[in-house]
């Protein structure tokens, strides 16, 4: 199974922590957020690692080369930055098959491999490890909507108005009929692709969408203070 880790943003929000390098460089408890990610990939039945790179991403090919830890590294190039939805799209020559997809950002301690037994045992398009959040936390992220028997029959990005508050992890399994939504959506009104859209694309078309529910904990780093929870919560293991 490939694992894809999206890793082209600047990172903006992290200056000047990022001005100088990559956000996938920012030490995280004396570690790389993506020497973190990759480690939590590496639990799983992966057999390579797609990168997707784009701000510095000289930096990031100097620090871990062909492999990591023996396994083999693709990188693929995002030369504009513009959403989840258009990473993955560009990733599609390089991926064989489901793939694990974990942002480069995230650092993850949960349950990522019941996700993919999921997806597996229910030949799903797509397994999407969930969480409830605050209303106001369902407003900066995409957020499922299921019906009565806990389906998902919505994924809506980035809601004014959240129709619910189960959001999604940044962390999903999918399979290869995804690179043919991303082709298909439009950018959205902040001019990105938006990966929750292509999903959504699925769910309309008639395909299977699971959800795990998270256990454990993870963490977006997008600001220093997130660096700082992670890094405590990762002292404390």
């Amino acid at each position: 199974m490939h694992a894809l880790v999206p890793a082209a943003g600047r990172g903006t929000r992290l200056r000047p922590l990022t001005d100088e390098r990559p956000k996938g460089l920012v030490e995280v408890a004396g570690k790389p957020l993506l020497t973190h990610c990759f480690e939590t990939l590496l639990e799983l039945p992966v057999t390579e690692l797609v990168v997707v790179v784009g701000y510095r991403a000289d930096q990031i090919r100097d620090a871990y080369g062909e492999s990591f830890r023996g396994t083999p590294i693709t990188y693929v190039h995002q030369p504009d930055q513009r959403g989840l939805g258009d990473a993955v799209r560009l990733a599609d020559p390089a991926i064989d098959g489901p793939f694990v997809l974990l942002n480069g950002d995230n650092v993850v301690r949960a349950n990522v491999d019941e996700a993919v037994a999921r997806h597996r045992n229910a030949d799903a398009s797509a397994t999407l490890l969930v969480e409830d959040v605050s209303r106001a936390e369902a407003k900066t992220t995409g957020v499922c909507v299921t019906d009565d028997d806990g389906s998902v029959v919505r994924i809506v990005e980035k809601p004014d108005d959240p129709p619910s508050t189960l959001a999604l992890t940044g962390c999903q399994v999918l399979s290869p009929p995804i690179f043919h939504a991303c082709e298909l959506i439009q950018p959205s009104a902040r001019d990105e692709y938006e990966l929750s859209d292509a999903l959504d694309l699925l769910i309309r078309a008639g395909h299977t969408v699971e959800t795990v529910r998270l256990d454990g904990w993870r963490c977006n780093v997008n600001t220093d203070a997130d660096r700082r929870f992670a890094s405590r919560k990762l002292k404390q293991e």
